[in-house]
């Protein structure tokens, strides 16, 4: 089987992302989405720069998650949904017709609020994204799972368990298999919707020491509803309301000294 072409759009001598012109990793410019007539994102504008962590937060239904979804395409699966607006990846629209949707979630790649690991061993969890893109020699497999795990800070733990079920392992050992999983096609890209919502303290303090280790390769998303995560971990931080951004800035400014008014008050618990 021939290897996956990963490249979202072919790039031309004179494009922006041949030549590596954009500030922005991810850029967002006056993006809105709609659910039928219903508007769930409002005219949303903000970049994000790579090899960094950036939180988003507020209230349930505010946006975020839809918002972290846009940035891979995965509200393309709903039904009903309208996009306007640009949201670009190394300076190309992901909304552009000739956009390879495959390969753009292979290079942002997305893990979800609640463990959701393969019924199937742990070996062929992390292996199944490179098998599906043409990786067939073992000891290249080998190669990535064991990389992989390492980069998940799992192989440790799990280095004489590979072939056991994936689902015998702990949720927070779960989580981090799916972070593994995601690792392993090489994205460059990680989403990240409520990754720790689900584990106790000790297996969300090992997601939060993970981030900061990976953020040094890759460029991070968290959505969570956790206020102090957000103020551990990320280096910029975004708070949506009723499907606004109302204010984005340096982590540590916007917990200290909101520009914004409503931003106070969600972040003093206020309301929300």
């Amino acid at each position: 089987m021939a290897a996956i072409d990963t490249t979202i759009i072919k790039d031309t001598p004179a494009s922006p992302a041949a030549a590596g012109d954009y500030e922005y990793v991810i850029e967002s410019k006056d993006l809105c989405l709609y659910y039928g007539k219903t508007m769930a994102l409002k005219h949303i504008s903000m970049g994000i720069r790579a090899n960094s962590i950036t939180a988003i937060i507020g209230p349930s239904g505010c946006g975020k998650s839809t918002y972290l979804r846009c940035l891979n395409r995965m509200n393309d699966l709903v039904p009903g949904v309208r996009v306007t607006g640009s949201s670009t990846f190394k300076g190309r629209n992901i909304y552009d017709r000739d956009v390879d949707v495959v390969a753009l979630r292979k290079q942002i790649g997305m893990v979800f609020q609640k463990p959701n690991p393969f019924p199937m061993s742990i070996y062929d969890n992390v292996a199944y994204g490179p098998r599906i893109h043409g990786t067939r020699n073992r000891q290249e497999l080998d190669r990535i799972v064991e990389k992989s795990l390492r980069q998940a800070a799992l192989w440790d733990e799990l280095r004489d368990r590979l072939q056991d079920s994936a689902l015998s392992i702990s949720g927070g050992q779960q989580q981090r298999l799916c972070i593994a999983r995601c690792l392993a096609v090489e994205p460059e890209v990680l989403l990240m919707d409520e990754p720790a919502s689900a584990l106790d303290p000790i297996a969300t303090s090992k997601i939060e020491d993970l981030m900061r280790v990976l953020k040094e390769k890759y460029t991070i998303v968290i959505v969570t509803h956790n206020m102090q995560q957000a103020a551990r971990v990320s280096d910029r931080t975004a708070f949506f309301l009723m499907g606004e951004l109302i204010e984005y800035d340096n982590t540590r400014k916007l917990f200290e000294t909101p520009s914004d008014r409503r931003t106070e008050d969600y972040i003093t618990g206020r309301f929300g």
